[in-house]
């Protein structure tokens, strides 16, 4: 089986836009449809031909092409089923658990409300890959519009249970207020500010920060590391349930 192939490139102000291709049967998908016209600029730049539209939840810069791109390329919208209603173009709704097809590639559903009730991550294992969207970004998470800290905390905690290898793509390019935010929370970490300083001299160049790794961000990004005695110890909650040291984090970035 060869490998897919990943178009990544910017939407809207801060979206990121994702085209995963299989060379050998041609299908293409859009990880959500942000903006048409950068989506449709990519396609004609690789060659490629959109079959597939994978929605992660029902926000308006994750579905606003859903409807035009259907249209001009008859692509299958996949989505989450318990936001079905809010999915413009909807095919195919999909529940936490199930498995589905992409191009001969396994494709598993992982449910991780919160950002929204029924936001959901595509995962493939075979190829290592973890679509997020906006339940986990790099060195960040996403805001809790439809959930609690509870909630979300079960969420990432489904992601965190993935291998330390799989390469995770995200929804927002977030990444350089979420480092120095990071380092509030975390300050004696010292791959974090290595890699606080790395990504303000990438954003700087004009890079983007992603893709990330589940390793990496286990490492570095404090939404993700509630258990750590220093950070319990930097926030005074050295016997909080993680849940509720994850929720004094997410406060403290809503506020940052």
């Amino acid at each position: 089986m060869a490998a897919l192939e990943l178009d990544l490139f910017l939407c809207r102000t801060d979206n990121f836009g994702v085209l995963l291709h299989d060379p050998q049967s041609g299908a293409t998908a859009s990880i959500d449809a942000p903006e048409e016209k950068p989506i449709l600029e990519a396609l004609e730049r690789r060659g490629w031909t959109l079959t597939h539209i994978l929605t992660t939840h029902h926000h308006g810069d994750h579905v606003a092409a859903n409807v035009a791109l259907k249209e001009r390329f008859d692509a299958i919208i996949i989505g989450p089923a318990a936001e079905a209603a809010s999915i413009p173009g909807i095919d195919q709704s999909v529940r936490h658990g199930e498995r589905f097809d992409f191009a001969g590639h396994p494709v598993n559903v992982i449910e991780t409300p919160g950002h929204t009730a029924g936001h959901i991550c595509f995962y493939l294992p075979q190829d290592k890959l973890l679509f997020a969207a906006d339940t986990l970004f790099a060195l960040g998470c996403g805001r809790l519009f439809e959930g609690t800290p509870e909630t979300m905390w079960q969420s990432l905690s489904r992601l965190l249970a993935l291998p330390d290898d799989t390469t995770v793509y995200f929804g927002h390019e977030y990444t350089l207020s979420n480092a120095r935010f990071a380092v509030t929370i975390d300050p004696d970490n010292a791959e974090l500010k290595t890699r606080a300083a790395e990504i303000e001299e990438t954003r700087c160049d004009g890079g983007f920060t992603a893709p990330t790794t589940i390793g990496l961000e286990k490492r570095t990004n404090p939404f993700l590391r509630a258990a750590d005695p220093k950070i319990r110890s930097h926030l005074g909650m050295e016997g909080a349930s993680d849940a509720a040291v994850f929720a004094e984090i997410r406060k403290r970035k809503d506020n940052f």
